[in-house]
């Protein structure tokens, strides 16, 4: 962005409203993604989060402490401008959805499937209208086609900040399900998280947990709950 430069130049990051939206000066300068679009997001919400990363900013500038930044960024510069395919290839999870592909063995992780992702596919197929088959192992089975239709209607539905987030949550947790009861409000977040890590969890018991897995789940996990915070800054 025309404000992506290696050093903090700007004394005051501000939030202020726009042409269209919301939008951060830098002084009177105003934000630019990196492919020069004006950075203009829905809410004020979300123009104040991304202004406080710009304040927290010292000395050199690092993008890597700047998550909701990025995210706005990729709304504008990579999601809007081929939204038809990122909400295709979203949508696409429910025919793959993890929570319909269940363990064979043992018996007591079968169980715990059954009782913590049963539930939700009750609701997707109540709230939704779009009912999904659960099967055991992981050979394909084919979805209904007026639920796999009324998924993507419902992906086609948001906006290209709210499917910047929604990529994350799908595609971090494997489970477009997962994501639509974030956004829906059926689950929190940390929920949602939890409940996509079954398998892992079932594991670690068993096995015990690995430092450097560990380290990778964290940043995975921060990643899933920092996208669930932007799509409720767009709203």
């Amino acid at each position: 962005m025309a404000a992506w430069t290696a050093k903090r130049f700007w004394k005051q990051a501000t939030a202020v409203a726009c042409d269209g939206g919301f939008t951060v000066r830098l002084d009177e300068r105003p934000v630019k993604t990196p492919a020069k679009t004006p950075l203009v997001v829905p809410t004020y919400a979300l123009a104040e989060a991304i202004a406080a990363e710009w304040d927290a900013q010292q000395g050199l500038v690092n993008p890597d402490t700047m998550p909701t930044t990025r995210m706005a960024n990729s709304a504008l510069d990579k999601v809007a401008p081929q939204f038809a395919e990122v909400a295709d290839m979203l949508a696409s999870y429910g025919g793959t959805d993890l929570l319909c592909y269940r363990a064979e063995s043992p018996r007591e992780l079968v169980a715990r499937q059954a009782d913590a992702w049963g539930p939700l596919l009750d609701w997707l197929a109540e709230s939704h209208d779009a009912p999904l088959q659960a099967t055991a192992g992981v050979m394909h089975i084919p979805q209904p086609e007026p639920s796999l239709a009324r998924l993507a209607a419902r992906v086609h539905g948001f906006s290209p900040f709210e499917l910047a987030a929604v990529h994350d949550l799908v595609a971090i947790s494997g489970s477009l399900v997962l994501a639509l009861a974030v956004t829906d409000g059926r689950l929190a977040p940390e929920e949602a998280w939890t409940l996509s890590r079954l398998d892992e969890s079932w594991q670690i018991e068993l096995w015990g947990e690995d430092e450097s897995a560990a380290e990778s789940e964290a940043v995975r996990r921060d990643a899933f709950l920092h996208a669930a915070r932007f799509y409720g800054l767009c709203r």
